[in-house]
């Protein structure tokens, strides 16, 4: 049994979080989430509550309410994405590995059904905090969804935006508004002062690019897929022509 009331959270005592789970699990309240997240996972920082909390986030990841369950399994990605700090992950994972495995095979439910891109990506990203993959249990679907990575040049330091969507796929170092006469042909952007970005050939399915884009396009989310291909790809800033690859030095900022 969790004595809740010696745990702490980002506000201090934890004692408040069983009746904030259980107002929760009620589905009468809205906005009860954004608390929850603010408590346990404060700007990606966890906590002791936030581990105690795993087995009741399981256990709303079943709610037949699409919405709870989802937000769930995000909640608890974070949770696992923060575990992955300097001395916490094995201890975590060891204390808390039935859940994990719980949690796991829910998420993997989940995504074969996901109602739109960004739910997919964001419970994507979600497995790999469950399976303990560092760096991309938080880097992945912040990027992908906002269509923009924002890194530094390895060459000069400039600092550089990542265009991934719409508007093209293109490293530049300026502020870019594209007007619709910026599109070619086919419909990408080649702005002045961008470089193309040169997307990878996922051959490697062990790879952590080849394994992602292998399930975007077995779940049929080819568009996920495309964009993938540049994530894991290759750049070159615009600034000092240094050629880098684009998941590096996402992950190193």
């Amino acid at each position: 049994m969790t004595d809740w009331t010696k745990l702490s959270h980002a506000y201090g005592s934890a004692e408040d979080i069983p009746g904030l789970l259980e107002r929760i699990a009620s589905g009468r309240e809205p906005g009860l989430w954004t608390d929850l997240w603010s408590a346990l996972c404060h700007q990606g920082s966890v906590y002791p509550a936030s581990f105690a909390a795993l087995p009741r986030l399981a256990d709303l990841t079943e709610s037949e309410d699409r919405a709870q369950a989802v937000n769930a399994l995000n909640l608890a990605g974070a949770i696992m994405a923060g575990a992955e700090q300097p001395g916490t992950a094995e201890d975590v994972r060891a204390r808390h590995a039935a859940t994990v495995a719980r949690l796991l095979a829910s998420v993997n439910r989940h995504l074969r059904t996901a109602t739109g891109p960004t739910e997919y990506i964001e419970l994507l990203e979600s497995m790999l905090g469950f399976e303990g993959v560092p760096g991309w249990s938080e880097n992945l679907s912040w990027g992908i969804v906002n269509e923009e990575y924002e890194i530094s040049c390895p060459g000069c330091g400039t600092d550089l935006y990542i265009v991934l969507g719409e508007a093209g796929f293109f490293c530049t170092s300026t502020e870019y508004a594209l007007p619709d006469d910026t599109a070619d042909a086919t419909g990408t952007a080649d702005p002045a002062g961008t470089r193309p970005l040169r997307p990878a050939v996922p051959t490697d399915p062990h790879g952590i690019g080849g394994r992602l884009h292998a399930l975007a396009t077995a779940d049929g989310r080819h568009e996920i897929a495309h964009v993938l291909t540049h994530v894991f790809g290759d750049a070159t800033c615009p600034d000092c022509s240094a050629d880098f690859t684009v998941a590096d030095r996402v992950g190193a900022d």
